[in-house]
């Protein structure tokens, strides 16, 4: 049976990866993209993407972890390949890709902050959750671009399940916040 920290150093290590492959793939996306306005927004993801990944080297270390060794080259590839791939898949498909995935971050990092808590590693919850709301944010533009798309109105297709409001992510760690 896994400890509350040994499942929290599990999940930076994915996370850790996950966002190389992520910035790498909004590398490719926002240079595949022509709006200028697109561009820079999806510029800017990346580079938050980046600084997540700094951030969960930090938290890695101070847990007495690193990354996981076989996991970065990994996922370094596949960003590269969906970065790649945002050229040839045309304006549709990274974008609703990239906020199905932003949706799934947003949980992930919720989760990390769980089982920080849970673990007595107070100081990493605050961050997690800021991470969760830039991710949160990520998702929400994503999710603006896709639904006012021609795509989903003529071709029907569904949105990925929708986040909570952006506040109600903090929601259960009000009184360790308060605590503090």
């Amino acid at each position: 049976m896994q400890t509350e920290r040994g499942k929290l150093i599990e999940l930076l290590r994915l996370a850790h990866a996950g966002e190389r492959a992520a910035a790498f793939a909004y590398a490719g996306h926002w240079r595949s993209v022509r709006d200028p306005d697109e561009r820079a927004a999806i510029r800017a993801i990346e580079d938050e993407e980046w600084a997540h990944r700094r951030c969960l080297a930090g938290m890695l270390a101070g847990l007495g972890s690193r990354p996981a060794l076989v996991r970065e080259p990994i996922m370094a590839t596949i960003g590269r390949l969906l970065g790649l791939g945002c050229f040839v898949s045309g304006w549709f498909l990274p974008m609703y890709g990239a906020g199905w995935i932003e949706r799934r971050n947003v949980w992930e990092n919720v989760t990390a902050a769980r089982y920080a808590a849970a673990a007595g590693e107070d100081s990493l919850v605050e961050p997690l959750l800021r991470m969760a709301e830039v991710e949160w944010d990520h998702e929400q533009y994503f999710r603006t671009r896709v639904r006012a798309s021609w795509q989903v109105r003529r071709l029907r297709i569904p949105l990925w399940r929708g986040l909570p409001p952006r506040d109600e992510l903090r929601s259960g760690f009000i009184p360790l916040k308060a605590a503090s």
